[in-house]
């Protein structure tokens, strides 16, 4: 099932998308529900608090002293990273059985605060993050809970900056304005997006490519994404590994400078396919699914042969996605780091390829563009090839 993180800063708007979200067909995971769910009167996680703290986090009915427990932890580091010791591997253990226990077609929503404080993005398949100015969350702060400006203030400065939380976003909703207009957002990343999404993944199928290529300038969000894109993908395959995988950002887009299209190319190093595809189910649901057919790389005129690869594509409509899974030391392998680095390290070569694909894109659909660029990289691996030998490249491998 399609997993999704959502978070925001305090007063954001983070409740208000969720709510939106549940009305939609979401089911919402609220981590700070199933936080006070596990540290509930005669639960274990209680107990523990009450080791940690003292009787005076205890009230009189026998439930957890919330005021009391906050006034312990607020500017302390320490005693705050104790309490998340305890509440934090219990909230995680209750969201994994819930989610478990949702229905198979279900888009499951984890409303998590912290989600960015605590390294949480990379377990799921999307992260939105609720965005407004300081100033308006201050406002609300004041207006809806009777803060002063100091503690809204406080408060906010606590958590993780703007910029910390929108790097760690794959959907910024902007809620500075009215209800109607969050409203509307949310509505059209449901249809759009999430819903579509969940549907390819249950059938493991890619997102449809557009027919035509479209280049676009460069876009310094790119390398973020492509992290993102391999924090989760490590995530998945760690257990089957033992390890982070070999994964890097290859094609156009790992090119600073240079239009593209919108396309994120990633590769996975193996020593073998057999290797490849044990991973492909956990590939899959991770949300990139093998494309159809035989894919191959071209040597380009290096020592050896033509190879085989797999190839995966994503199932989010919102991000097209190639994984190429090759085999380290294969030609292709060595062929996507080598014009990758000397496309970074020379802009002739680069622009002379930006030409060349802004060319290519107003005279050919996907198949024609792809066939039309084959005789330029030729000439680009020799190019390529020479570059390396003047300068001592080596590809980088951790196999």
């Amino acid at each position: 099932m399609l997993r999704v993180g959502l978070t925001g800063g305090i007063g954001a708007g983070k409740s208000a998308v969720a709510m939106r979200l549940h009305e939609l067909g979401a089911v919402i995971l609220d981590a700070d529900k199933l936080a006070r769910e596990v540290v509930a009167a005669g639960t274990d996680g209680l107990a523990a608090v009450v080791a940690a703290f003292g009787p005076e986090v205890l009230g009189a009915d026998g439930e957890l002293d919330r005021l009391a427990v906050g006034a312990r932890v607020f500017g302390d580091e320490a005693a705050r990273r104790r309490l998340e010791n305890i509440i934090h591997p219990r909230v995680r253990a209750r969201t994994t059985e819930l989610a478990a226990a949702a229905p198979a077609d279900a888009i499951v929503v984890n409303d998590v605060p912290l989600l960015v404080e605590t390294g949480l993005g990379p377990t799921f398949h999307l992260v939105i993050v609720v965005d407004a100015t300081p100033a308006v969350r201050i406002a609300r702060l004041v207006g809806a809970r009777g803060m002063t400006e100091e503690q809204a203030s406080a408060r906010i400065a606590a958590q993780a900056d703007d910029a910390a939380r929108r790097a760690a976003a794959d959907v910024v909703i902007d809620n500075n304005g009215g209800l109607d207009e969050l409203t509307a957002q949310v509505d059209e990343l449901w249809t759009g997006r999430l819903r579509p999404y969940g549907r390819n993944l249950r059938l493991r199928r890619h997102a449809p490519f557009e027919g035509r290529p479209r280049i676009v300038p460069p876009d310094p969000a790119w390398p973020g994404q492509a992290a993102r894109l391999i924090a989760r993908l490590n995530q998945a395959l760690r257990p089957q590994l033992g390890g982070d995988a070999d994964l890097t950002h290859i094609g156009s887009t790992a090119v600073p400078g240079l239009p593209a299209n919108d396309l994120i190319d990633l590769m996975l190093a193996v020593p073998t396919l057999d290797v490849a595809d044990k991973l492909a189910d956990t590939l899959a649901a991770v949300g990139l699914p093998p494309r159809d057919g035989e894919w191959f790389d071209n040597d380009r005129g290096i020592p050896g042969q033509t190879w085989p690869k797999r190839l995966h594509g994503s199932a989010d409509p919102g991000r097209s996605v190639n994984l190429h899974v090759r085999v380290a030391g294969s030609p292709g392998w060595r062929f996507a780091l080598l014009m990758r680095d000397h496309l970074r390290a020379v802009p002739t070569a680069r622009d002379e390829y930006a030409a060349a694909k802004a060319h290519w894109s107003k005279i050919h659909g996907a198949e024609g563009y792809a066939a039309a660029k084959e005789p330029w990289l030729d000439t680009e691996a020799t190019a390529a090839h020479e570059w390396a030998e003047a300068t001592g490249w080596q590809p980088p491998t951790r196999l």
